[in-house]
C-alpha cells in the first residue's frame, strides 16, 4: 500500500516559512513514537534486532505511517513494538532523547513535554531509576545541542494493561526535581478504564505532582468523565470525545461544560486522530467546534514518526482546513504552556519573552 492509496493518510503539506519560524509548545509527544528512522535502523545493528519491516531508513519511515494507517487505536499501537526494541541500553536512550530534542527545536519547538513509559526499557538489565536518569540526561544534552532555544520535560508514562502504574507514579515524584514533569498513563482504552490506576492518581494527588491521562480517543465521554471527575486529572489527552456529550446546535452537556469552565486543556492530535478512527479527515476534525465553542485547545503531534508528522505539519494541515492564521496559533500555544506542567514564572517567562514576540514578528 502507498500513502496515497489511504483516504485518511493526505499527502505532507508544503509548510509556509511563516509556520516554521513561529514559536511552539508541545505537551503531547511520545519519545517511543518520534525516532529518527536511520536511528532505529543502526540501533538495531548494534543490538541485534532483526525484525525491522525493512533497513532503509526512508522506507521504514513510510512502513511506520502506513502501518499505522488502520483506523485502529489498537493496530497503531502495535507499531511501537519495534522502537522499543532499540531503546533498552544507557546510550541508546540518551542518544534518542536529545535526538528529540534537537528535532524539535529544529521545528520551532520552545518548550516541549516528551513522555515515555520506564517500563518498556527494562529488557537489557537497566532499573526504572536507570531508564529517568538517562532520558533526562539526553533531554539535556539536546538543549545544549540547540543553544537552550528549547526546554523539555519528561512525563513518566505508567501503561493501562499492566499493574506498574502506582509504581511509576512513585517514580514520577522521586524524580520531579530532577526533569520529569508529571506522570500519564497511555495504551489501549477498551477494557483498560483510568480508575483502574485510581491508587496511582491518589498518591500523586497527595504528592502535588501534576498528571495528565489519556481519555476520549478510542472511548466515549466515559472515559473522560472517569478521568476527570474520578481520577481528578489536570489535562486529557487527546479529548476529542468530548464531542459526545455536545448537541448538534453546540449546547454542552454537564461534563463538557465543566471541562471548559474549569479550564481542564485538551492535548488535541489531529493527525494521530485520523490514524485511529477518531476522526475522518482534518475538515471534519472537531477541534474547529471545539475552540469556537470555548474549550482549551492544544495542539500536539503525539507520535511524530509514526504519524509522520511535526508541529509545523499540524499547524499547516490546521490552516489548511479552517484558514487559522497566526492569532489562533499563538492562542493554541499560549494555552499550551498556560497548562504546562512548569511553574508559573517559568511558564510566564516563556510567554513573555519567546511566544508573544515571535508571534509579534510574524
Amino acid at each position: 500500500m502507498h500513502l496515497s492509496d489511504n483516504p485518511a493518510t493526505p499527502a505532507r503539506p508544503a509548510v509556509s516559512d511563516w509556520i516554521r519560524r513561529a514559536p511552539k509548545a508541545v505537551l503531547h509527544d511520545h519519545l517511543d513514537g518520534g525516532l529518527r528512522p536511520a536511528t532505529i535502523v543502526e540501533l538495531a545493528e548494534e543490538c541485534g534486532y532483526t525484525a525491522l519491516p525493512t533497513e532503509d531508513p526512508a522506507a521504514l519511515a513510510v512502513w511506520f505511517r502506513e502501518a499505522a494507517d488502520s483506523g485502529s487505536l489498537e493496530r497503531y499501537l502495535e507499531t511501537f513494538a519495534h522502537t522499543c526494541a532499540v531503546m533498552q541500553t544507557r546510550e541508546a536512550l540518551v542518544r534518542i532523547a536529545a535526538e528529540c530534542a534537537e528535532d524539535l527545536a529544529a521545528d520551532g519547538v520552545v518548550y516541549a513535554e516528551v513522555r515515555y513509559a520506564p517500563e518498556q526499557h527494562l529488557e537489557a538489565g537497566l532499573t526504572l531509576d536507570e531508564v529517568v536518569e538517562a532520558v533526562n540526561d539526553g533531554f539535556r544534552e539536546g538543549e545544549r545541542r540547540t543553544g537552550g532555544r528549547i526546554t523539555v520535560r519528561a512525563l513518566l508514562t505508567g501503561m493501562r494493561h499492566t499493574d506498574r502504574s502506582l509504581e511509576i507514579a512513585e517514580l514520577t515524584v522521586a524524580h520531579r526535581d530532577n526533569g520529569v514533569a508529571g506522570f500519564d498513563i497511555a495504551g489501549g482504552e477498551i477494557g483498560n478504564p483510568p480508575t483502574r490506576h485510581l491508587a496511582a492518581f491518589q498518591h500523586l494527588k497527595r504528592e502535588n505532582c501534576h498528571f495528565t491521562i489519556h481519555a476520549g480517543e478510542a472511548v466515549g465521554a466515559e472515559s473522560i468523565h472517569e478521568a476527570v471527575q474520578v481520577c481528578g486529572t489536570e489535562r486529557i489527552g487527546h479529548g476529542v470525545r468530548i464531542t459526545d456529550d455536545i448537541a448538534e446546535d453546540g449546547t454542552l452537556g454537564r461534563l463538557a461544560a465543566y471541562v471548559r469552565d474549569n479550564r481542564i486543556a485538551l492535548e488535541v492530535c489531529p493527525t494521530s486522530n485520523l490514524q485511529t478512527g477518531a476522526a475522518e479527515d482534518y475538515r471534519s476534525h472537531p477541534i474547529d467546534e471545539l475552540r469556537r465553542l470555548g474549550f482549551r485547545i492544544t495542539l500536539n503531534t503525539d507520535n511524530r514518526l509514526v504519524s509522520g508528522t511535526t508541529m509545523s505539519e499540524e499547524f499547516q494541515h490546521m490552516a489548511d482546513a479552517f484558514g487559522y492564521g497566526p492569532e489562533v496559533f499563538e492562542e493554541f500555544t499560549v494555552a499550551a504552556l498556560e497548562a504546562a506542567f512548569l511553574p508559573l514564572p517559568e511558564r510566564e517567562r516563556l510567554i513573555e519573552e519567546l511566544v508573544r514576540p515571535g508571534y509579534a514578528a510574524l
